[in-house]
């Protein structure tokens, strides 16, 4: 296969994903549930964002607390010694303190005692960002496993007076283990960003003193269905492969309108497209790795099926990449 390619200099290794996992908190929310809660209707949340339930995390399920979960089960899926983690990467953008980052406990309390740890800021692109970063070390020989987490408590920082984003965020963490192969399963990462849009999506201080996540929906919309297929189709190329290749397509969970114009002008099968936000809602850093998941237990792919990743949002960052299921 073309990715097989890649793989020329023999100073440096493979790197392939050898165990996802997830961890979604106890409290489901549906749309009965939340309307009441904010300004709009069942119907409204289902019509606009196509968003059916979401997740909202409560006592003793903080960022630390997913971030591990997910994070043991994912290297029981990828049977590996934690004595062979080098280096731990939990992408973030909703932790509440300033410092330290969430990583280095992430990994003592999972047991890693050889692990480098730190935290990652792209919001909702940080896992992709993050995957590039495990797969590099790998390559390079700086580390023999890598874990990656996205992890996210939105629920800590929306306004239930702000439908456009009270209905759509939720909790949750997604893990993925990276190994050194002799194959190349992870794809080189096509990124960028557009600093210029930075107050289209963030968390600012509203006039209660409150900092609330704020979002301009249309230009969101706008910016990624025109900006994203080409990224994704760079991602593509850059392993190799054409559209026509991928097995599966696993897009940020933004909302339902946005997975379907992006689907369309991909040219995908919509039945080869991972629509997880449905059920979990929009959770940023954590919602490729949750999507990804839900692929793997749905018992839909088969080992080796060619993936494509597509991370997206605030900052505005995005980062795509081709990677082989585990």
């Amino acid at each position: 296969m073309p990715l097989a390619d890649l793989l020329q200099d023999e100073r440096t290794y493979g790197s392939r994903i050898t165990g996802i996992a997830a961890y979604r908190p106890a409290r489901l929310l549906t749309n009965e549930e939340l309307a009441p809660l904010t300004t709009v209707s069942p119907e409204w949340i289902e019509q606009r964002t196509g968003i059916k339930t979401r997740y909202h995390a409560g006592e003793g399920e903080d960022l630390v607390d997913m971030s591990v979960a997910a994070g043991e089960k994912a290297l029981v899926h990828a049977d590996v010694d934690p004595a062979e983690v080098d280096l731990t990467i939990v992408a973030t953008a909703t932790r509440k303190r300033r410092m330290p980052g969430i990583a280095p406990e992430v990994a003592s309390r999972i047991g890693l005692p050889n692990s480098g740890a730190y935290d990652l800021n792209a919001v909702c692109a940080g896992f992709t960002y993050s995957l590039a970063m495990a797969s590099n070390a790998v390559r390079l020989g700086e580390a023999r496993t890598v874990l990656v987490v996205g992890a996210e408590r939105t629920s800590d920082w929306i306004d239930p007076q702000d439908p456009d984003t009270f209905v759509i965020f939720g909790d949750g963490a997604g893990a993925a283990v990276v190994s050194r192969s002799a194959e190349v399963g992870v794809g080189p990462a096509v990124w960028g960003s557009d600093g210029a849009r930075h107050k289209v999506l963030g968390i600012t201080e509203k006039a209660d003193g409150r900092e609330y996540v704020q979002m301009n929906g249309p230009l969101v919309y706008k910016w990624s269905t025109a900006t994203m297929p080409d990224v994704a189709l760079r991602a593509c190329a850059a392993a190799g492969l054409t559209i026509d290749d991928v097995d599966w397509f696993v897009p940020h969970q933004a909302n339902n309108r946005i997975i379907r114009t992006l689907t369309h002008e991909l040219g995908l099968p919509p039945e080869r497209v991972v629509n997880d936000v449905v059920v979990t809602g929009n959770t940023s850093a954590a919602s490729v790795p949750l999507a990804l998941s839900s692929l793997y237990d749905s018992g839909r792919s088969t080992p080796g099926d060619i993936v494509l990743l597509l991370g997206f949002g605030a900052g505005l960052t995005y980062a795509g990449q081709i990677v082989r299921m585990p």
